[in-house]
Parts: structure tokens; sequence; C-alpha cells
């Protein structure tokens, strides 16, 4: 990628490209248990950013999707990875999709709830991480339930088990790990949305910025570096998002 250096500065300001990273969505990031740093999908496009531009990289960690939101729309970071969203489109450009993630329903085993369109109803309280994809999701859509809001989306099954709730909603595959820590419970069968997993830069940035970042997301995927990516880090669920060029 040939990037006018002006460009290179909207994205990179202090020199360094600062990258708010989500831990709270195992699917693109987690701890290293060997060596307790982040690792995953999105920390590997943030360092690709990183050396296409030239520039070193900051990793600006958080345990929540709306912390790590807040800090790039506050600009506190540089760029981010977030599912896009119509709410987070008001203060950041996306880029194209990378990956797409499935959202699924978690219940108790003896749950009259069978089937994913079941949930919406009077009375259902449903428990989502707090700023999470699936809170903004379900707000908009869920017009007869109850949103019960957790502090963190890996903290979503704890806080529906400790209030008794009816369901909890989240990545797939984290609510899996969680049926397995805990007995007594199983997901709906398919899902209820379909999470397009983007990188994103502050809208003051500018245009160039924006352009920039949605090239650079369309190389990653053509080259078969977010594919690469996922075989890396043992991700199954996930898939690399279609090319939108």
């Amino acid at each position: 990628m040939n990037l006018d250096r002006e460009v290179i500065k909207a994205l990179a300001p202090t020199g360094v490209l600062r990258a708010s990273i989500n831990l709270g969505n195992p699917i693109l990031a987690n701890t290293s248990k060997s060596t307790g740093e982040p690792e995953g999908v999105s920390i590997d496009l943030a360092r690709a950013f990183a050396q296409h531009l030239g520039v070193d990289v900051e990793l600006v960690v958080f345990d929540a999707a709306g912390r790590s939101v807040q800090a790039v729309a506050s600009e506190q970071a540089d760029i981010g990875f977030f599912a896009i969203d119509p709410v987070r489109g008001a203060e950041i450009a996306f880029s194209a999709a990378y990956v797409l993630i499935e959202g699924s329903y978690l219940v108790r085993e003896e749950s009259p709830l069978l089937h994913n369109d079941e949930v919406d109803r009077d009375g259902c309280l449903v428990a989502v991480g707090k700023g999470s994809a699936y809170d903004l999701f379900l707000t908009r859509e869920l017009k007869h339930a109850h949103i019960v809001r957790a502090p963190t989306s890996p903290t979503v099954v704890q806080t529906f088990l400790e209030q008794e709730l009816d369901v909890a909603a989240g990545v797939k595959q984290q609510l899996e790990s969680d049926c397995r820590k805990h007995a007594g419970l199983r997901l709906l069968p398919g899902r209820f949305m379909v999470i397009r997993q983007a990188m994103g830069v502050p809208k003051t940035r500018g245009a160039g910025a924006a352009r920039a970042l949605h090239a650079f997301v369309e190389e990653m995927k053509d080259s078969g570096s977010v594919a690469d990516a996922l075989q890396r880090h043992s991700i199954e669920g996930a898939s690399v998002a279609p090319n939108e060029a």
C-alpha cells in the first residue's frame, strides 16, 4: 500500500498506531496463557496495519466492547475492531467486514424456550454485555423481552445465573465455553444475528484515513491473511467476510 504522508499522519498522529483491543470477544482477542500478553486475529491485523503505515503499534486493551469503542470515538486510540452498527457509526468510520460471527442464545435445560423467535415475549429477561453488538442489536429488535446488561460480555452467563434470568445472549463460542463450565445449560439452535466484524477509525481523521483502512482490510482478506489468522489462533465458528470492493 502506497499511502500519502498526510493519511499516515491522520491514522497515527502521535507517530505510533494506537490500537484499541477488546478482550471481551474471544474470537478476536485473548490473553496468552504462556506470555500473559494479548493475542488473536485483531492483534495480528493491528500489527500488520502498523507495518503498512511504517510505524510502531501500541495495544490499548479493554475488557468490554463498549469501552473499546469509546476509546476510538474519543480518540484515545487510533483504530479499533468492532461489530458494524449504526449507533457506533455516528462517530466511527468502519472498514469492510473482515470476519462474520454468529450470535446465539443460551438457556437452562428446563427452559420452555426452544427456538430463537420465542425469546421476544413479555416477562422474558435477556442478559447481554453492556455496549456489545448484541446489546445494540437487541435493544432495537426486542419489543417485549427486557434486557439486563452485564458489565462485560464474558460475565453475561455469570449475570444470567446469579440473577436467575431467562436467556443469555452473546458470541456463540463464548456461550459454548460457558456451557462446558456450567451443567444444565444449552444453546438454542441456529443464530439470532450475524455480526459483521470490522476495523474502525474516528470519523474526525478524514475520508482518506477511512479509505486506507478499508483498502487494507480488503487486501488482508484477498491475500488469505485473515483466514490464516483464524487458523493460526484455532478459531472455529467464524468465517472470512466476502470482499466488498
